[in-house]
């Protein structure tokens, strides 16, 4: 019986970049029957998707990218129990890791890596490019400037796949599908032909669609004054918007990049009265964003992390820890 394949991954550059770089490295017997398993940036628990008795037989092949284990790890236990075979690659805070024969993970969460980057090393840099963008989308900029740089890539190059991992990565926030310009699943769908990210910038338009929308939801939020201000950084308030859903990570990212020595959050106004938040560590102390989300329910990585329900009682607390908190560790 020829075994099912899913691929599994986040929505943003990161997640489709990952996948796609080991599905060209390893196409399978069949790629054509290749499942994808995605959603937009925020819908983390996506092994719920996959019911266990896919895995019946043993026939079950899961490769899971960018999404934090711990917050699927009861249908990850499910799905080892009922036989699937899992490879699991991120970069997130993963907590407890099950010991389980048929799990193989790569995880690292230093603030200088990405997903893309950790199928980068896998592969020995075979599609390296498409890390790159990756990590231009994952805020990463230095870490993308010298891989390409060392790589032959040139400045112009580098500012392509700049745009792309960008405009992709922001592509992913939003809170329901009509947020968005296009679906992370039909997005790579379109993507996954190519097997150079350059060719797929200079041939679809769907890129600079992207770019041109980030650009204007952009320009809308840096009109948008900073709520409180402290030694730590800034923390901003947006009002509950279509732009202001899309550009809610985007926004964060640039905010980190144009003062690398502060923090940032930014929180959205939902329409029951909470919080979406997108926090970001100083660049020059890109650690420690993960352990202050999970005090409010949220989660992330060492230099970006995000909460998805703040309660509105909780917005003073969520500042004052803000600006206490210990980025160097």
């Amino acid at each position: 019986m020829r075994p099912v394949e899913i691929d599994v991954f986040n929505g943003d550059a990161d997640g489709l970049f990952a996948a796609h770089q080991l599905r060209l490295a390893e196409p399978g017997p069949d790629p054509g029957a290749v499942r994808i398993v995605t959603g937009l940036k925020r819908e983390i628990a996506l092994l719920d998707r996959i019911a266990p008795d896919a895995a019946a037989g043993g026939a079950l092949q899961l490769r899971v990218f960018d999404i934090a284990l711990g917050r699927n790890l009861a249908p990850l236990q499910r799905l080892l129990a009922a036989g699937a075979t899992v490879r699991w690659f991120d970069h997130h805070h993963a907590g407890r890791i099950p010991e389980h024969p048929a799990l193989q993970t790569l995880i690292d969460v230093a603030p200088d890596v990405c997903t893309s980057l950790l199928v980068d090393r896998v592969l020995g840099g075979r599609y390296r490019r498409w890390a790159v963008a990756a990590a231009f989308g994952d805020n990463l900029a230095a870490v993308a400037h010298a891989l390409g740089t060392s790589s032959g890539l040139n400045e112009g190059e580098l500012a392509q796949l700049r745009e792309l991992g960008e405009a992709v990565n922001y592509n992913g926030y939003g809170e329901t599908a009509a947020d968005v310009l296009i679906e992370p699943a039909a997005l790579y769908g379109r993507l996954s032909v190519y097997g150079d990210p350059l060719e797929f910038v200079g041939d679809d338009p769907i890129v600079s669609e992207l770019a041109a929308r980030r650009r204007a939801d952009l320009a809308t939020a840096m009109q948008v004054r900073p709520w409180r201000e402290s030694a730590a950084g800034a923390v901003f308030l947006l009002p509950d918007a279509g732009w202001s859903r899309r550009v809610l990570g985007a926004f964060a990212n640039l905010l980190a990049e144009r003062s690398s020595s502060g923090a940032s959050a930014v929180l959205k106004a939902r329409d029951d009265g909470s919080y979406m938040a997108s926090v970001r560590a100083p660049v020059e102390r890109p650690r420690g964003t993960d352990r202050l989300c999970r005090r409010f329910g949220g989660d992330g990585r060492a230099g970006a992390g995000g909460i998805d329900r703040l309660a509105a009682e909780d917005l003073e607390a969520f500042a004052r820890a803000f600006e206490q908190h210990d980025w160097g560790r």
